[in-house]
């Protein structure tokens, strides 16, 4: 049952997390980033393959159910193109991946969650790279 899931949220509430969870559903979201530290200041276990949990919209309303198909840990700068494609928000290569998600970690949501005004990535910035499959729309 859904709600016995842990919840995966994509993003902060608003209009990327609807944008993404509106590809998860449609099918185009098979990927998603996040930087290694997210995992440690959040004392949150890493996914393990086999792993479900119930996605949320930015209402916090459950939506969907995914189940964790890959998890690697790579390099900022080692990540392939078939991940960024796989990520469902129309990249056609790894430097719009990168600007796109740098976008994200630069800005002042997450700049203010992480309570860091000044942090950057950069090519050794430790990233959890996560595939999954979309097992149930709720």
């Amino acid at each position: 049952m859904s709600a016995d899931l842990p919840v995966t949220q994509f993003a902060f509430p608003g209009p990327l997390r609807d944008e993404l969870v509106a590809a998860v559903l449609d099918g185009t979201k098979t990927s998603t980033t996040g930087l290694l530290q997210d995992y440690e200041l959040d004392e949150e276990p890493l996914p393990v393959v086999g792993a479900r949990s119930a996605v949320v919209d930015s209402a916090g309303h459950r939506v969907a159910v995914i189940e964790v198909t890959e998890v690697r840990v790579t390099r900022l700068g080692d990540v392939d193109l078939d991940h960024a494609r796989d990520e469902g928000e129309g990249y056609d290569s790894v430097a719009a991946w990168r600007a796109g998600h740098e976008q994200y970690w630069h800005g002042a949501d997450y700049r203010s969650w992480l309570g860091s005004p000044g942090f950057v990535v950069n090519d050794d910035t430790l990233a959890l790279l996560k595939r999954f499959r979309l097992v149930e729309t709720l």
